[in-house]
């Protein structure tokens, strides 16, 4: 099913703040569970019980289960009598995290046990989806893990991920896009300054608090705590593009070629994937918007877009 967006409403930037803002969403009652980490965290995730397969949700940076594609997925979730998880990353689930480390881009072995549990708990099909950040760290995992992927999850779905962090770095530090990093960063230093009081010297305050873009940011506090080198080697080694030949299970990934988060000529091409891989490039769509139908427009095309994916051959 191909995404046409509606007549009024035109732009990568329009389209990817208009839904949240505008749009009226529903309400979910979730059921929520918090899980211990291996290494002594926690992590919250937000739970819709039903019947139906398991439609398991990464959000992107500094989202939640609250974040407008959640709410619009879950609903359609439970109108389908589905059971779906919304899964918080560290520190994105109302509370602060416990540990000096947060969560980034290509954190799939924490990924890894997620699905794995959810996989010990329950035996039915299990879908997983990713949104912007949690799409990359989907789409990383998957690379990573090649043919045993299929031991743990059915199929998956990447939408508006930034595959090549590089490029989708550098876009966001440009123009209209460094409105978007601002308010990312904004979040993003209130948690680690609030981290810095509980474990000092973790990171440079008054550098932090002058960090203007990611490539900023990412260097003073990403990339150190989280065991990578510097800004340039996080991205390098936390990008799904790398590995999405190692793909082993039917995998859509859905990006808009005026998502202004990243360029279009830095999309994955057919020669970059495994014949698992579907490739969706509608047009227009921003990112992660999608938005359809008349004024003031719905957000339904998204769900109905995956869940034509995820029951496509299935008995």
């Amino acid at each position: 099913m191909s995404y046409l967006p509606p007549p009024w409403l035109k732009g990568g930037h329009m389209q990817t703040i208009y839904p949240a803002k505008m749009i009226r969403q529903p309400e979910i009652a979730y059921r929520r569970v918090r899980w211990d980490t291996p290494d002594g965290d926690f992590i919250d995730l937000d739970w819709v019980d039903g019947k139906g397969p398991l439609l398991v949700l990464f959000h992107g940076l500094e989202g939640s289960s609250k974040s407008h594609y959640s709410l619009s997925l879950m609903h359609a979730v439970k109108n389908r009598g589905w059971s779906g998880v919304v899964v918080h990353f560290r520190g994105c689930g109302g509370e602060a995290n416990l540990l000096p480390r947060a969560y980034h881009s290509g954190d799939f072995e924490e990924m890894d046990w997620i699905l794995r549990r959810l996989r010990f708990l329950d035996e039915g099909r299990i879908y997983a989806a990713g949104i912007s950040l949690g799409g990359n760290a989907l789409l990383k995992w998957l690379g990573e893990s090649g043919s045993s992927a299929r031991t743990v999850i059915d199929k998956a779905a990447a939408i508006s991920a930034p595959m090549d962090l590089a490029a989708s770095g550098n876009a966001l530090g440009r123009g209209f896009n460094r409105t978007y990093t601002r308010e990312f960063l904004r979040t993003l230093k209130e948690k680690v300054i609030e981290k810095l009081e509980r474990y000092p010297g973790i990171v440079d305050r008054e550098a932090l608090l002058a960090a203007q873009d990611f490539r900023q940011f990412d260097g003073l506090y990403t990339a150190p705590m989280h065991g990578f080198d510097n800004t340039d080697d996080y991205w390098s080694r936390a990008s799904s593009k790398g590995g999405l030949r190692h793909v082993s299970l039917p995998t859509l990934i859905l990006n808009a070629r005026n998502d202004p988060f990243l360029p279009a000529e830095a999309l994955p091409e057919e020669s970059d994937v495994s014949a698992h891989v579907e490739l969706d490039y509608p047009e227009q769509g921003g990112h992660a918007g999608f938005v359809s139908g008349p004024f003031p427009g719905n957000l339904e095309w998204l769900p109905a877009r995956l869940f034509d994916f995820f029951e496509k051959d299935q008995a």
